[in-house]
């Protein structure tokens, strides 16, 4: 809360929708949203190190592009704190980032994507951007929360209903289906880097086909094993 109230106060908020309650909203939604979804996605060796080293590689090129470089810069400070820490952390992982990391980076991520301000022709195009940099996680998530939801489980409960599991009951290896979602990760990603390049018409078809994969990759997910 502190943070959403800050980040409208300072009007530092990247897509500002000009209605203070609504962009309030959007940010605390956002924030908590993220926030939770990095630490669900910590449940496997190297997953969220990974995933969010990717994204704040990302955000540092559309931030520098952009030339939003205090951005740029803190974006680079995570994916090398990161990078650094998924030396350790891949599998097998020799340290591990727990709760207390995660949601710390979920915040930090969360802040720096809703700070963000995406050189998109429309408003919409903005908004997914945004989105596009954390696919993988807010997919994590989704997955995991309607299946839990359609077996009549509590959401907060845990279980092995990720992404990474699903994988790994695929007959992925532990490191192969980090592999895999970090891939993913970087297809979402390089798609959020070229879109600000492209025309209006462009950026919104590039925009739907990214939404229209993610939608599909739901689908397949969710029809899979979720335990």
């Amino acid at each position: 809360m502190f943070i959403a109230i800050l980040l409208i106060v300072t009007n530092t908020m990247g897509v500002p929708t000009g209605i203070t309650w609504l962009d309030g909203l959007i940010t605390l939604v956002w924030i908590v949203g993220i926030c939770n979804s990095i630490n669900f996605f910590d449940n496997v060796d190297g997953g969220a190190a990974g995933t969010v080293a990717i994204s704040g590689l990302a955000l540092t090129y559309l931030g520098y592009q952009g030339g939003q470089y205090f951005e740029a810069a803190l974006s680079a400070v995570v994916a090398g704190s990161t990078i650094g820490f998924l030396l350790w952390n891949k599998s097998p992982a020799r340290i591990y980032m727990g709760d207390a990391g995660a949601l710390f980076l979920g915040v930090l991520i969360a802040t720096l994507t809703i700070r963000f301000h995406p050189h998109t022709h429309t408003k919409w195009t903005s908004f997914s951007t945004k989105i596009l940099l954390l696919a993988v996680p807010i997919l994590d998530t989704s997955v995991a929360v309607c299946s839990r939801l359609l077996r009549k489980i509590s959401p907060f409960q845990g279980g092995r209903d990720h992404l990474s599991h699903r994988l790994m009951r695929l007959g992925l290896s532990r490191p192969v289906a980090v592999m895999a979602l970090w891939a993913l990760t970087a297809v979402f990603a390089i798609i959020a880097m070229v879109v600000p390049s492209l025309s209006s018409m462009a950026q919104q078809i590039v925009v739907l086909g990214a939404l229209a994969l993610g939608a599909l990759l739901f689908i397949g997910f969710i029809r899979s094993a979720s335990e």
